[in-house]
């Protein structure tokens, strides 16, 4: 019996939505897509609030019935449900890992390099300067990282790469370079040569700077 299809509900250009979206194609599931446009306030309608995502951000999901909001949380839900303990370690240790650079993700890398992309792709009012700053901060600890490992917490990749991947990906847009980070780089092709990858659309703003 095939697996019915999740319904991903987001936006094209969202990369907290290109994290589950890359991570269904990574497990090989079936998925329809639907959009939320955020430049219509889809995502505050009432509706959408009351049944998806009381917080009024994409994406969300629906598993023949199991609603869920929040990326990362989707993240390990289908890394669980799914992954057959390929993208989620079952030991303590290795979880623990994972899990620092999924708060790392809702932390540093949206106060970073997803905020500046969201001021210069979406025009948000946001503090550029302090953007950058904080994404090179960001950036020169991933790179140290990855002088260690091949990918963030181990030698395999998780789920904590599926979060870090599209917002790093898509920094330039952002008009963060990723020029001085060799280590990134070749972090970035080793996850888009995974089986399964796809990626976001880029937008012409920033690349530039690339």
């Amino acid at each position: 019996m095939s697996q019915p299809a999740i319904k991903l509900y987001g936006f094209p250009l969202s990369g907290h939505t290109h994290r589950v979206e890359l991570m269904l194609s990574l497990l090989g599931l079936p998925s329809e897509f639907i959009l939320v446009d955020l430049k219509q306030g889809a995502h505050k309608a009432p509706e959408f609030v009351a049944t998806l995502n009381s917080f009024g951000q994409v994406p969300a999901i629906d598993d023949n019935g199991t609603v869920l909001a929040d990326s990362n949380a989707i993240l390990v839900y289908l890394a669980s449900t799914y992954g057959k303990g390929q993208w989620l370690p079952s030991d303590p240790v290795g979880q623990a890992r994972v899990q620092r650079w999924l708060s790392a993700a809702a932390g540093q890398l949206h106060a970073g390099p997803a905020a500046a992309r969201l001021a210069l792709v979406f025009g948000a009012q946001v503090d550029t300067d302090t953007a950058i700053s904080r994404s090179h901060a960001l950036l020169q600890l991933v790179e140290q990282q990855l002088r260690h490992s091949r990918f963030l917490a181990s030698e395999q990749p998780s789920i904590a790469d599926v979060a870090f991947y599209t917002y790093v990906a898509h920094a330039p847009e952002g008009n963060v370079s990723l020029d001085d980070y060799p280590h990134v780089r070749a972090w970035l092709a080793s996850i888009e040569a995974l089986p399964g990858f796809v990626g976001m659309p880029r937008t012409a703003v920033g690349l530039q700077s690339h």
